[in-house]
C-alpha cells in the first residue's frame, strides 16, 4: 500500500554574505571539516550573516548528525535529526541593541512554521536543541529574557539549511534553455532484446514528481534483458522459502533455476535458489562447515558470495577467487560459520540483474551462548527487497550493461520475504526478535512497525555494546539488524517505511510512506510476561570485552583513506546541465527514485563511480593495499559531496569485520562488529579494519548499479 503526501513548501530567501565571514576561518565546525577528506562543509556547517545595522557579528552551525546505532538517526517519517552547534563572535552586550539581556537562537520551517526554539546563546561555542527539520532558517536574535516561548526582539544573525538551496526559481533559466534549444534534449533511442522478445518502455514515476519534456525522451543505450522461455506456464511456480537446519559436515544442494512468480496477480519470469524466494533459510551453529554443491541453471554465468562470513577465500565467491560458473555449470564451496548473527547469500556478477530477480537467501548463525540476545518469544527472518514494475511487467535490464548507474535501480513493488503482502500472527504481550536484511539493489529503507516499541540489540557481525531504544530502522543495501519489538496491545501493527522523497525541478520535499506488511496481534494474551526483561537495556559484557582490545586504536592517526567520488562523460546535456547547477542540493541519503529519466538512461559507459586513495592517487581496482594477518588499520572514509550527482553508498568489506569508531569528527559511543556500512553525502567516518583473514579480498559499493559502475577495489591479506 502506498501513501503519498505532498509537502511542498514556500521559501524564505535570505541575504548571502558577500564575503565569508572571518569567525568561518576560526571555526572549523569540528576537527574533521578541515582538509581534503574532510565532511562537506555545505551540507553540515552553515555560516551566519549579520542583520542589516549589525556590525562585527559572524557565526557558524555546525550540524552534526544525531548520534545513532545507524549511519544518519531520522524520524519515523525519513526527517534527518541534527545536533546544531553554534559559535559565535563579536556579539555586543545585548543592552546596547534595545531593552534586552540575552540571545537565543531559533530555527524554523520557511513557512515560518513550527518555530523552534534551539537554547540561549552568546559568544564562544553552545550545544543547541535537535532540528528534524527538510528545511529550516536559523536566527539569533536579542531577547528580554532566556525565558521567551517566541522570538520577539531584535533579529541579529539568520542562515539557511543546506536544503533550502533547492528553489524553484533557479530553474526558470534552465528551463527557458531547453525551449529555445540552447540545451539540446537527447535522441530517442529504443532498442529489443535477443530475438526481439524483449522491448524498452517507460518505466513508472511517483505522481509527486516533475519532470522536464527533454528528460522524458531519455532512453538507454543498451539492449534490454529479461528472462524467458517459450512458454512461461511450463515453469515450476516459486515457493516460499524452506528453513534447513544443517550439522556440522552437512552437504546442501543449492541450484539457481528459472521460476514463475506470481506478484499481486500479475506472472513474471525470475530467479531463485531452489525454486524458493527467498532462497532457503540455512540454520547453522556457530563453527559449522557446510559442502554446498551449486549448480547454474539459469542462462547468466554466476557464482555464490556469502556475505559477511568470515570463510575461506578460495569460496568467497567473487571474480577474485573462482572463474564463474557458466549456464549448466556448477562449483563446490565449503562454507565456514564462524561468527554468530544473521547473513546472507547472492550472486556476485551482475548482480544488478541477478540478484534483483531472486537469487538471494539468509544465513543464520546460532550462538553457543544461551544469553548471546535477551529474552523474545520466537524469532522472525525478515528480507526486504524492491521490484521495478510498469504497466508491460518488470522493466527490463540492460544486457550488455547496467542502466540506472547513477543512482542505482529503485523499485516500486516491494517485497518482504518474497511476499507484496507480508503478515504474521502474534498474541498481546509478545517480544519477538527481527533478523532484518536489506537486499534491495539500491533503497535504504527506514523501517518502524507502527507505535511499537522496539529496541536495536545487534547488527552485521554481532551484537551492539549496549541495547538502545530506536523509534525506527535505517538499513541500506546489504546491512543486517537485530531488533526486539513488543506488540503490547492486540490490533494491526503496520511494518512501515517512511522517508523523504525530493522533486529536484521545483525544490520541494514530499512523504512516502509505504506500508510493507503487518504484525496482525490477537486479543490473547502471551504465556510468559517478557515486559520486565524487555524494558530493560541489556549490556553485553562479552562484546564489551572484545571490543575493550581494539578501544586504545581508535584514537590514534589515520593509516589509509578512501575518497568516494565519480566522473561521468557522455551523458546527454539535458542532464548534466541540470546537475550541474550551482544550487543542485543532494540529501545526505537519497531515500527513493527522485530523477528516474536520467537514471535509468545512465549506463557505466557514461558513469563511473570511483574509490580513490588520495595519497597515491590510485582508482578502484589500481589500488593495492597489502596488510599482514593480525593488522587493525584505521581507515578514513569520504563521500565527497562535489560531484556531479552525490549519493550514498554501502561500503562493503569482504572477509573481515571492522567497528565505526567515528562519524563526522563524533566519536560513536556504542560499537558493533560490521561489514557494511553506509556513509551518507558528504559525511566522513572512520573505521577501525581487524585483518584476521588472509586472502585476496574485495571492498565495493553495495549499490548493484554503482558496483557495475566500478566502485570497487582489492585488498591483499598475507
Amino acid at each position: 500500500m502506498r501513501i503519498w503526501k505532498n509537502a511542498a513548501t514556500a521559501v524564505l530567501t535570505v541575504a548571502v554574505a558577500t564575503s565569508r565571514p572571518a569567525i568561518a576561518q576560526q571555526v572549523a565546525c569540528g576537527a574533521p571539516f578541515q582538509g581534503d577528506g574532510a565532511a562537506s562543509r555545505d551540507l553540515y556547517c552553515i555560516e551566519l550573516v549579520p542583520s542589516p545595522g549589525i556590525a562585527g557579528v559572524a557565526g557558524v552551525v555546525e550540524l552534526a548528525l544525531q548520534p545513532s546505532p545507524f549511519s544518519p538517526a531520522v524520524t519515523t517519517d525519513g526527517r534527518l535529526r541534527f545536533e546544531p552547534r553554534i559559535t559565535l563572535s563579536g556579539l555586543p552586550d545585548p543592552s546596547s541593541l534595545g531593552d534586552f539581556s540575552t540571545y537565543v537562537a531559533w530555527a524554523m520551517d520557511p513557512t515560518m512554521f513550527p518555530f523552534m526554539k534551539l537554547g540561549e546563546v552568546g559568544n564562544g561555542t553552545t550545544d543547541l536543541a535537535s532540528i528534524d527539520l527538510n528545511k529550516f532558517v536559523v536566527l539569533v536574535s536579542a531577547e528580554r529574557s532566556a525565558d521567551v516561548a517566541d522570538r520577539e526582539g531584535r533579529l541579529v544573525l539568520r542562515a539557511q539549511s543546506p536544503a533550502t538551496r533547492m528553489q524553484p526559481a533557479d530553474m526558470l533559466e534552465f528551463v527557458l534553455g531547453v525551449a529555445r534549444g540552447d540545451v539540446p534534449p537527447p535522441s530517442a533511442m529504443d532498442g529489443t532484446g535477443v530475438g526481439g522478445e524483449v522491448r524498452w518502455f517507460m518505466p513508472p514515476m511517483m505522481p509527486q514528481l516533475s519532470m522536464l519534456p527533454a528528460m522524458m525522451e531519455l532512453r538507454p543505450g543498451v539492449s534490454p534483458y529479461l528472462p524467458s522461455v517459450p512458454d512461461p506456464a511450463s515453469l515450476p511456480e516459486a515457493r516460499p522459502r524452506e528453513i534447513l537446519d544443517l550439522a556440522d559436515g552437512d552437504t546442501l544442494s543449492l541450484e539457481a533455476g528459472l521460476v514463475r512468480r506470481e506478484v499481486d496477480g500479475r506472472s513474471f519470469v525470475m530467479f531463485a535458489f531452489n525454486g524458493q524466494h527467498p532462497g532457503p533459510l540455512l540454520r547453522v551453529a556457530q563453527g559449522t562447515t557446510l559442502t554446498v554443491l551449486f549448480k547454474n541453471a539459469i542462462d547468466l554465468p554466476t557464482m555464490i558470495h556469502w556475505h559477511g562470513l568470515r570463510l575461506d577465500n578460495r569460496f568467497d565467491g567473487t571474480s577474485l577467487t573462482q572463474d564463474p560458473v557458466a549456464p549448466g555449470g556448477d562449483f563446490e564451496y565449503q562454507v565456514f560459520f564462524p561468527d554468530a548473527g544473521v547473513y546472507w547469500y547472492h550472486p556476485h556478477l551482475r548482480e544488478d540483474v541477478t540478484q534483483d530477480l531472486g537469487l538471494y537467501g539468509n544465513m543464520r548463525v546460532l550462538s553457543p551462548r544461551e544469553d548471546y540476545y535477551g529474552p523474545a518469544h520466537r524469532e522472525e527472518v525478515v528480507t526486504l527487497d524492491d521490484l521495478l514494475v510498469g504497466e508491460q511487467g518488470l522493466l527490463p535490464f540492460g544486457l550488455e550493461e547496467a542502466t540506472h548507474a547513477l543512482m542505482g535501480r529503485f523499485g516500486n513493488v516491494f517485497l518482504v520475504n518474497g511476499e507484496p503482502s507480508w503478515e504474521i500472527d502474534a498474541s498481546r504481550g509478545e517480544v519477538i526478535r527481527f533478523f532484518l536484511t536489506n537486499v534491495s539493489n539500491t533503497r535504504t529503507f527506514n523501517l518502524s512497525f507502527g507505535d511499537a516499541p522496539m529496541k536495536v540489540v545487534g547488527s552485521d557481525v554481532g551484537n551492539f555494546e549496549r541495547e538502545a531504544w530506536v523509534e525506527s530502522v535505517v538499513i541500506a543495501p546489504a546491512e543486517r539488524y537485530v531488533v526486539h519489538v513488543r506488540f503490547p496491545e492486540s490490533g494491526r501493527y503496520p511494518l512501515i517505511n517512511g522517508v523523504q522523497g525530493i522533486d529536484h525541478l521545483y525544490g520541494a520535499f514530499f512523504s512516502e510512506s509505504d506500508t510493507l506488511g503487518a504484525v496482525r496481534v490477537s486479543a490473547e494474551e502471551v504465556d510468559e510476561d517478557l515486559s520486565s526483561d524487555f524494558g530493560e537495556l541489556r549490556e553485553d559484557g562479552a562484546t564489551v570485552a572484545e571490543i575493550d582490545r581494539y578501544r586504545d586504536e581508535s584514537g590514534r592517526p589515520v593509516d589509509y583513506e578512501l575518497e568516494l567520488t565519480m566522473s561521468a562523460e557522455g551523458l546527454p546535456d539535458v542532464v548534466t546541465s541540470l546537475m550541474s547547477l550551482d544550487s543542485a542540493y543532494f540529501a545526505p541519503v537519497e531515500w527513493s527514485a527522485a530523477m528516474p529519466m536520467m537514471n535509468w538512461a545512465a549506463s557505466p559507459s557514461a558513469v563511473s563511480w570511483v574509490l580513490r586513495d588520495p595519497r597515491t592517487g590510485n582508482e578502484n581496482l589500481d589500488i593495492t593495499w597489502s596488510f599482514r594477518v593480525g593488522d587493525v588499520v584505521k581507515v578514513r572514509l569520504h563521500n565527497s559531496r562535489r560531484v556531479l550527482h552525490a549519493m550514498q553508498h554501502p561500503i562493503h568489506i569482504h572477509g573481515q569485520r571492522f567497528l565505526v569508531v567515528e562519524m563526522n569528527g563524533v566519536p560513536n559511543r556504542n560499537l558493533v562488529w560490521k561489514d557494511t556500512m553506509m556513509l551518507p553525502v558528504g559525511a566522513t567516518a572512520d573505521i577501525l579494519l581487524e585483518l584476521s583473514n588472509p586472502g585476496l579480498w574485495m571492498l565495493h559499493c553495495h549499490i548493484a548499479e554503482h558496483l557495475e559502475a566500478g566502485m570497487a577495489m582489492t585488498f591483499a591479506v598475507h
